[in-house]
């Protein structure tokens, strides 16, 4: 079996494709590295260095590699970024979507496996969230996920292919050292950072609608991100899953000020934390109700909120390097 991966020589992609040829499935990797590492690659997988908005590249490349399925991971993913510069994300993720999702019709491909986010949701009417629940994304990025799920739902129904879309949560962790986020973005490493560096972290609003002021979510270990994708794979493959929405997330929140608390746990010093303004189109409070995919797939979290924050830190002396 083999599965193309757009974007898998990125942080979640690489941990994809880890996963995949760690389960016996061949991979192919597509990424501009605009974002992505080469050294994340497990060695032997093919990488395709292309811009998967080339619709004409994308059909050759599936052309010549005959996945027997997408996953597609490769899009911006920045929040504050998005409601910045929106028509970059809708023209990067939407573009970007459609070509491979025509690709992948022209070519016979029988299953898509897209990469959503819980940025859908907006701030949930409920606690925990669950997929058939009302979708009001907060800013551009959550926006071009659902119209991602509706473009795929579509194109889906005219092509005749199988997939699914997973709703992550926020993402953490590393399964390797190698394979740590990099970013500057996720909440994790922004704090790592801040450690490295010797000065406060910055925590973006204290006055949310939560115990302790500052904004909840849904962190979840990489590596069972990347163990979600294998068995969804598995499941499309095999007709087991045919048009399915399933969130990825551990069923908890953390508060930015709870994780903080982990981080110093993790780096055994205390890290302290300066207050800024709330940013635009960050929900309050989103967290995730695993119980579908733990129906459909039998999946559920392995790693806890310190696992995850070890795993990004290393030991104190790694972290600092890493995060530097």
């Amino acid at each position: 079996m083999r599965w193309l991966v757009t974007g898998g020589a990125g942080y979640i992609g690489a941990h994809v494709v880890n996963a995949l040829g760690a389960s016996g499935i061949e991979s192919i990797v597509v990424d501009d590295l605009s974002t992505g590492r080469v050294a994340r690659l497990p060695i032997g997988v093919p990488l395709v260095r292309a811009d998967v908005r080339d619709s004409a590249g994308m059909r050759e490349i599936f052309r010549r590699h005959q996945p027997h399925g997408v996953i597609h991971l490769a899009a911006r993913k920045d929040v504050a970024e998005s409601n910045a510069y929106p028509l970059r994300y809708y023209q990067d993720n939407l573009d970007g979507l459609r070509a491979v999702l025509d690709a992948a019709a022209r070519s016979g491909t029988r299953s898509v496996l897209f990469s959503s986010s819980a940025a859908v949701y907006g701030t949930p009417r409920r606690s925990p969230v669950r997929e058939q629940d009302p979708t009001a994304p907060e800013n551009a990025y959550g926006r071009t996920k659902l119209v991602g799920e509706w473009m795929l739902r579509d194109a889906a129904a005219s092509g005749g292919f199988r997939w699914a879309a997973l709703r992550y949560f926020n993402v953490a962790g590393a399964a390797k050292p190698h394979l740590r986020d990099h970013g500057g973005t996720n909440l994790v490493p922004r704090l790592l950072r801040a450690a490295a560096l010797g000065i406060p972290a910055t925590v973006y609003g204290t006055d949310y609608p939560t115990p302790d002021g500052t904004a909840v979510r849904d962190y979840v270990h990489v590596a069972d991100i990347a163990d979600a994708h294998v068995r969804a794979a598995l499941a499309l493959h095999r007709g087991e899953l045919r048009d399915e929405i399933l969130n990825i997330g551990r069923g908890e929140g953390a508060s930015v000020l709870q994780m903080i608390a982990a981080v110093s746990r993790a780096l055994g010093r205390g890290l302290p934390y300066d207050a800024a303004p709330r940013r635009p189109g960050d929900p309050a409070a989103v967290v995730a109700s695993p119980a579908r995919i733990l129906a459909c797939l039998g999946w559920r979290a392995r790693y806890g909120l310190d696992a995850i924050v070890r795993s990004a830190a290393g030991d104190s002396q790694e972290a600092v390097a890493q995060a530097a």
